[in-house]
């Protein structure tokens, strides 16, 4: 079993199995015009991370479900990630979580069946960490493997947080460097470093706990993670549904410098330019930015990626001693800034 590269069974690498945007949008049109339902928060009808009901006491409940393809070759490794990217859903609403089940589909006939307990030891493992148990779940015989949660969790309604809820002037943070997408690219490639492997299954795995201790801050107005849209997907869909544009200062931006490494061969996720198609037209590049090596990175799908948060200045000291406290120091300089609405929906300079 330790030669079998799961990667290899996979038609996509973890959140790059995104349907594209514009194909999504399609899927989710309804003619059905039935009233919204009183107790639903947020639903279906903005583009947020999870459904949240209001539980009449305060408290809201956050529902969520993410589930993809393996995204590296360790069975272990690749249900740590699946689990810790369901469960930061909860987290990017500004919720603690607090009930995961399994989601699971394995090809029985190619793939034996101790790799798919390897899949749910590495979630439990994650769920420990996060605190939560893994209460159960459902599996069914499927082509290629997937793996994922779903997870409910709890937040004051006071602590809420959303994507569509930015603020002009509000100033942009990151919690997570980008280029993942390239890097499992590499590995599905057979091409990756090892010194590079460790660096990526870290940050895969890494939960977004800092998400729940920021939701208890006033002005942090609108936060979600970065998925498989990439940072300028999740960044239009922040800004389009704030009835904002947003700044994006690409030299401050946190890249991995070991995937720049890759793009000189080419290594870039098909998603990648998936994600460009879909919005290509609503960014613009200021001149002086590296653009050939931009359109690689900020499309570049990320699984179970950091938080993008739009902080009222005002709160940015607030906010940058919370990520110190959580060992994220090196992300408290902001990378952008929400502005008025203008032709193109993000600027990057």
């Amino acid at each position: 079993m330790t030669s079998i590269r799961l990667t290899q069974f996979s038609h996509g690498a973890g959140c790059g199995c995104k349907i594209a945007p514009a194909v999504l949008d399609t899927i989710l049109k309804s003619n059905n015009h039935s009233p919204a339902h009183p107790k639903l928060l947020v639903g279906n009808h903005s583009k947020d991370d999870a459904a949240v009901y209001d539980l009449e006491n305060g408290m809201a409940l956050i529902s969520t479900t993410d589930f993809f393809t393996p995204i590296v070759d360790d069975a272990f490794a690749f249900g740590k990630i699946a689990g810790a990217n369901a469960i930061s859903d909860v987290y990017a609403m500004g919720g603690k979580p607090i009930l995961a089940i399994a989601i699971l589909g394995w090809p029985v006939d190619k793939l034996p069946p101790e790799l798919a307990q390897q899949v749910l030891e590495g979630a439990r493992a994650i769920c420990d960490e996060a605190g939560i148990p893994l209460a159960g779940g459902h599996s069914i015989d499927t082509p290629e493997p997937i793996f994922g949660l779903s997870v409910n969790g709890l937040v004051a309604i006071s602590h809420l947080k959303q994507n569509n809820t930015a603020a002009e002037g509000d100033l942009l943070f990151l919690t997570k460097p980008i280029g993942v997408g390239i890097l499992s690219t590499a590995q599905k490639r057979d091409v990756l470093k090892e010194e590079h492997l460790a660096l990526m299954l870290a940050q895969l795995s890494q939960l977004n706990k800092v998400g729940e201790a920021l939701g208890k801050i006033t002005g942090v107005h609108a936060m979600t993670d970065v998925t498989g849209f990439g940072l300028l997907g999740h960044l239009i869909e922040m800004a389009e549904g704030s009835g904002l544009s947003a700044q994006l200062n690409y030299a401050k931006t946190p890249i991995l410098d070991e995937a720049k490494e890759y793009l000189v061969q080419r290594i870039v996720p098909d998603a990648t330019y998936r994600n460009w198609n879909g919005y290509s037209s609503k960014v613009r590049f200021a001149p002086g930015v590296n653009v050939m090596e931009a359109f690689s990175i900020l499309p570049d799908p990320q699984t179970n990626g950091g938080l993008l948060i739009a902080v009222s200045p005002d709160a940015v000291p607030e906010v940058q001693k919370v990520l110190a406290e959580y060992g994220l120091a090196d992300f408290s300089e902001p990378i952008g800034m929400m502005r008025t609405s203008a032709e193109k929906v993000v600027s990057v300079s």
